[in-house]
């Protein structure tokens, strides 16, 4: 009879894809076959709805395979998914990066396997050990360095996903992109939970900057280097170094902002008040005039009035935002700010409404001031790319996939730059 090979589906965040792709090869070398994999996101309510509904989806579609549910829901409620008739086994996200779980999903072991294998994450003190060489397209390679969380956000469910922080130690990291440079690729981004707490758990606890100046230090052939999403109250002196005086980092810091009221910010428990953000934003901005910033903000979290939502619609004003990611407010069971009151729904999805038009109105005026400028820009498809600051540029001819080339840009249209 024909092997089937896995098939797997994830949800949320870009290290859950990450994990995804590191799961495929697990699999692969565990020889599971005829298996349908979910690697589901807990990060609001109706992340959790989603992940039930694509499990159903699969099952109708795939009657006969054995479906295993993992992931940060998985974690955060095995129960839920044990619960429901579609799913055979519920991994951990400990669990889920274990060669010896994959190994149990062969037909002959099946039988065998407990059905709900999760433990406590906040037990686990090591990062995964399977690191995985080129996820994501021809052109960028993610690279996961930090995983966990040691804050408590009121209205974050993803520490009791993830586990307390830990870090991949700086040599790791550095032998695993020397690796992927060797391999043709020309952008690297490092990727975490709560990527500016990356060296906390380290001898000598070093910063996240100390591993990038280490990274562009010790990798000289690699040409873009790109951090992910940073909490901007914990960047560190050698970061702020490296901004200033490395090209080859990209001027595109996206940042877990989350409101811009400061009674919002204490009520969310955040560690920065809106002046933090504001002098942090204006001081990068000196250190590297071409810095560009996205930034994630909640609109209508509990107790937020119409003073307090100005408070934070101003912020992409006075940070310069430009790529912002907009959540409408949604209560996740389990967390503080579940239990808080709530604000009106129609008012939250308003608000909303409000922060993204003003994001476009940012995107816009950027778009704009492109046009004439000389970029470099990373191809990721024969005709679009991405310039340093992640703005998308299409071409009228086909470019190399994966190469950086030079373009001047000619104008803007609905989804990006023209060169």
């Amino acid at each position: 009879m024909d092997r089937k090979a896995p098939i797997f589906a994830t949800l949320g965040c870009r290290l859950n894809a990450y994990e995804t792709e590191a799961m495929k090869d697990l699999a692969a070398r565990a020889g599971v076959d005829d298996a349908v994999v979910v690697n589901t996101c807990a990060v609001t309510a109706e992340a959790v709805r989603k992940a039930r509904q694509e499990i159903r989806r699969l099952r109708r579609e795939n009657p006969n395979a054995r479906l295993i549910v993992t992931g940060c829901a998985a974690q955060t409620e095995p129960e839920t998914f044990a619960a429901m008739d579609e799913v055979d086994i519920v991994l951990g996200n400990t669990e889920k990066m274990q060669p010896e779980s994959w190994r149990n999903m062969v037909p002959d072991l099946i039988g065998q396997t407990e059905r709900v294998q999760v433990d406590d994450i906040m037990s686990v003190t090591e990062t995964a050990g399977h690191l995985i060489d080129g996820f994501g397209t021809r052109s960028r390679a993610y690279v996961q360095v930090q995983n966990g969380c040691d804050h408590r956000c009121t209205f974050c469910i993803i520490p009791y996903g993830r586990g307390n922080s830990r870090s991949v130690p700086a040599g790791v990291v550095v032998d695993q992109i020397k690796r992927l440079v060797d391999r043709g690729y020309n952008e690297v981004v490092l990727t975490g939970v709560d990527l500016t707490s990356w060296g906390a758990d380290l001898p000598m606890q070093p910063k996240l900057g100390d591993l990038v100046l280490r990274i562009l230090k010790l990798v000289p052939d690699l040409p873009r280097l790109r951090i992910s999403s940073i909490d901007s109250i914990e960047v560190d002196d050698s970061l702020m170094q490296a901004i200033a005086t490395e090209p080859r980092l990209m001027p595109h810091l996206h940042l877990s902002l989350q409101a811009g009221d400061d009674m919002i910010l204490k009520r969310m428990k955040r560690r920065h008040l809106r002046d933090d953000a504001i002098r942090f934003c204006e001081e990068a901005l000196k250190l590297r005039p071409d810095m560009t910033y996205g930034a994630d903000i909640i609109a209508g979290f509990p107790t937020e009035t119409e003073a307090m939502f100005a408070n934070s619609l101003k912020l992409v004003e006075d940070c310069q935002l430009t790529w912002l990611h907009v959540f409408p407010y949604s209560p996740r069971p389990g967390t503080p700010a579940a239990r808080m009151p709530q604000v009106d729904g129609t008012a939250i999805k308003a608000r909303a409404a409000r922060l993204r038009d003003a994001g476009e109105a940012r995107v816009r005026a950027h778009l704009a001031a492109q046009v004439g400028r000389d970029h470099a820009v990373l191809m990721e498809s024969p005709r679009m790319g991405r310039t340093a600051q992640f703005a998308e540029v299409r071409f009228d001819t086909d470019r190399t996939e994966g190469a950086i080339v030079p373009a001047r840009i000619a104008g803007t249209d609905a989804r990006g730059l023209r060169a």
